[in-house]
């Protein structure tokens, strides 16, 4: 396999429908708007199909294979499960597979307006998958340990995109993170990855999470900073009061994740903005409103 670039249409991902699994081919197949290592295409009302766009991105494809059908059946909301396995083939060269489909709209085009509602619902959604994981559950390098581990990235999404005025604000909010006592449990279960293009929303409200190829086992702190990348101002105390699991230092490291990740979404919304991949115009704006949450809330 390599990552250049091949053309993924309609028409080739019925032909490997038709190849691998006959009886879901001709049904209606529609490009899903954004994805980064893979691109979605609807398949049907129910399911879709991910068919990666770099050999990494096939690799972690094969850990959602593996692991989420075990967790789905205990999270309370829905993931995408996968249902059929496409293996490579002269047609394209890369595993695929097809996946249930979470309806709803992605927050970054349809923030939450139910906040003390979505903060119980996130809350109970990551006590479920907070538990610890098996000693074979998947690690990484780049997430999932404590936030002195990825100063280095901080420093620079810090240097491209905070204006001179907040520097000194978020560069306190991470030095707490750093100065933080490291998550001393069993590495738990963690999404790895919870930001508005990941999270789902129906009726102003969380109703689905999406894209776990970062599913490791790690520091929960990591999900725990969706509480103001993905929650609305004010939300994130009811978050904590009805998450089972945080103490103080967990909520500092969590706090300075919630940075790192929007300051990361305002860069990659940049890069939306100059039509690079990597990122949607979408996803600036919800860095910075979620930096503005994390600068104006610290809970403790």
């Amino acid at each position: 396999m390599s990552d250049a670039p091949i053309e993924i249409t309609a028409e080739l991902i019925d032909d490997l429908l038709r190849e691998q699994h006959p009886d879901l081919a001709g049904r209606s197949i529609h490009e899903v708007e954004g994805g980064w290592g893979n691109q979605m295409w609807r398949l049907g009302e129910d399911l879709a199909v991910r068919m990666p766009r770099m050999d990494d991105a096939a690799r972690l494809q094969l850990r959602e294979r593996r692991w989420l059908p075990l967790l789905a059946p205990r999270l309370p909301l829905p993931i995408p499960v996968p249902v059929r396995s496409g293996d490579p083939s002269a047609r394209f060269p890369r595993p695929w597979t097809v996946m249930t489909w979470v309806p709803g709209e992605p927050l970054d085009r349809a923030p939450i307006d139910r906040g003390e509602h979505a903060a119980v619902v996130l809350a109970d959604f990551l006590n479920a998958l907070h538990v610890e994981a098996p000693a074979d559950a998947p690690i990484s390098e780049t997430r999932g340990g404590h936030p002195g581990e990825y100063t280095e990235g901080f420093d620079h999404f810090c240097h491209a995109v905070v204006p001179d005025d907040l520097a000194d604000r978020v560069r306190a909010v991470w030095e707490d993170a750093v100065a933080a006592p490291a998550w001393e449990g069993p590495p738990f279960w963690v999404h790895g990855d919870l930001h508005p293009a990941n999270a789902i929303g129906t009726d102003g409200t969380l109703s689905g999470v999406v894209d776990f190829e970062d599913l490791l086992a790690g520091d929960p702190a990591w999900d725990l900073a969706s509480a103001w990348v993905l929650l609305p101002d004010g939300a994130a105390k009811t978050f904590f009061d009805a998450y089972e699991r945080a103490d103080e230092g967990t909520i500092r490291r969590a706090r300075g994740l919630a940075a790192l990740k929007s300051l990361f979404l305002m860069l990659m919304g940049r890069n939306g903005d100059r039509g690079l991949p990597g990122g949607k115009p979408t996803w600036g704006p919800a860095g910075r409103a979620a930096l503005d949450r994390v600068l104006k809330d610290g809970v403790v």
